[in-house]
């Protein structure tokens, strides 16, 4: 069960979740391509620097992994939901960092996008609520949509009303 399923106050509802966008990988992806770049440029080095090559090509193919790990229990480590009552922020594994905010309490959000964010769909939505507090939360995936409904007037669910007339 997630996080966010696991907090929910009674008939509370998820309007969206989002987590982080897939360039998270961005790093790992740049360091793979580099192992198959010296992998290749071995095939066709002089042979006294061809081992030198693939000793390099290893250990940049090592390090795409580990980058590529960290990567995925980052992704998976963070969530980001917003539901008809709060917005929630949630992020680690192990060691975990929340934030909740009623919905009625977020002042502002801003979206942060660079060239590449707006080119490939990610960002910084920082919220801002009463009391002044900033909680930026990056590399999210479509902010604009994650803005959009946060300030959206939340659904008031209505009661069965049996009884009244």
């Amino acid at each position: 069960m997630s996080y966010v399923q696991k907090v929910l106050l009674p008939g509370e509802q998820v309007v969206y979740e989002t987590g982080l966008h897939w360039l998270v990988y961005g790093r790992a992806i740049l360091a793979l391509l580099a192992a198959a770049a010296l992998a290749a440029g071995s095939l066709y080095a002089p042979s006294d620097a061809a081992p030198a090559l693939r000793i390099l090509a290893a250990l940049m193919a090592l390090l795409g992994l580990l980058l590529s790990l960290a990567a995925a229990v980052r992704r998976a480590g963070t969530q980001l939901a917003v539901t008809d009552q709060r917005v929630l922020f949630k992020r680690g594994i192990l060691a975990r960092h929340t934030i909740e905010m009623n919905r009625s309490k977020v002042e502002s959000v801003d979206v942060d996008q660079s060239l590449s964010g707006r080119l490939f769909g990610y960002g910084t939505v920082t919220l801002r609520g009463t009391g002044g507090s900033l909680e930026p939360m990056a590399m999210i995936g479509d902010p604009l949509t994650v803005r959009s409904h946060i300030t959206a007037e939340p659904v008031r669910h209505r009661s069965s009303g049996a009884g009244t007339g």
